[in-house]
């Protein structure tokens, strides 16, 4: 199977946040025939694009949130997809089991100290010539600046950038390819931020009547012509897995 595929070094906004990453996903890589690793799959909304819109031949999707984790167990209309729970910290596949490993911006939720750890299992999971690709998001912009408020992500953010680069100054992997885009994001209230962003199972965000006033703040401050609008910067390092002689 080939698994890379060239791009463009940068893009511009989509119409939606899935849809965009959807592209550079397909840019990039290659499903025909593929068995894929998904960890952390939150609601699965990309799952089912790759499942429903590529030749892959199957996805593992796993999430450690327990309560997303049941829910997505409920989805019934996914036949290449199994739904597992299990950490990158601690991946429940044999050796060698899968041509792609996707981690869609869960590298940071990763405890600091079991980061090294995650591109052990990566590697021991990946077939000869497998890839794992990260995408990140940047520490920068409009979005970032409202949700540092409460959840202030710069130093987890910078930490798993450092560990993809310990991944490939360990001679597990050699980087492919490292690609920037941008997500657009639209929202069309308070409350639907406040749903998409604050009401999250998988963290619990415990807000001070201040923080939660200032959030506030500053969300409806950011409010342009045509509602709120986020252009999010991402990155994405592409790794291929570097076979032992």
């Amino acid at each position: 199977m080939q698994s890379v595929k060239s791009s463009m070094s940068l893009i511009g906004p989509e119409s939606q946040d899935q849809t965009n990453e959807f592209k550079v996903l397909t840019r990039m890589l290659d499903f025909g025939g593929a068995k894929v690793l998904e960890i952390g799959c939150g609601a699965a909304e990309k799952t089912r694009l790759i499942a429903e819109k590529t030749e892959v031949e199957s996805i593992i999707a796993a999430e450690v949130d327990e309560k997303q984790h049941r829910k997505n167990l409920q989805i019934a209309d996914l036949e290449k997809v199994t739904f597992k729970s299990f950490g990158a910290e601690n991946i429940d596949a044999e050796n060698q089991s899968f041509d792609i490993v996707l981690m869609f911006k869960s590298l940071h939720h990763v405890p600091l100290d079991q980061l090294d750890s995650v591109f052990q299992e990566i590697y021991r999971v990946l077939r000869p010539g497998g890839v794992a690709y990260f995408s990140e998001p940047v520490f920068a912009g409009v979005f970032n600046n409202i949700m540092q408020v409460y959840h202030d992500e710069e130093l987890v953010r910078k930490a798993a950038f450092e560990a993809i680069q310990r991944g490939v100054k360990s001679g597990l992997f050699q980087l492919e390819e490292e690609y920037f885009f941008e997500n657009h994001l639209q929202m069309d209230s308070w409350a639907q931020y406040k749903k998409r962003m604050l009401d999250v199972t998988h963290t619990e965000h415990r807000l001070s009547a201040d923080q939660y006033t200032e959030v506030k703040r500053r969300f409806l401050a950011s409010e342009t012509s045509e509602g709120y609008v986020y252009n999010i910067p991402n990155r994405v390092d592409l790794l291929k897995k570097i076979n032992a002689v």
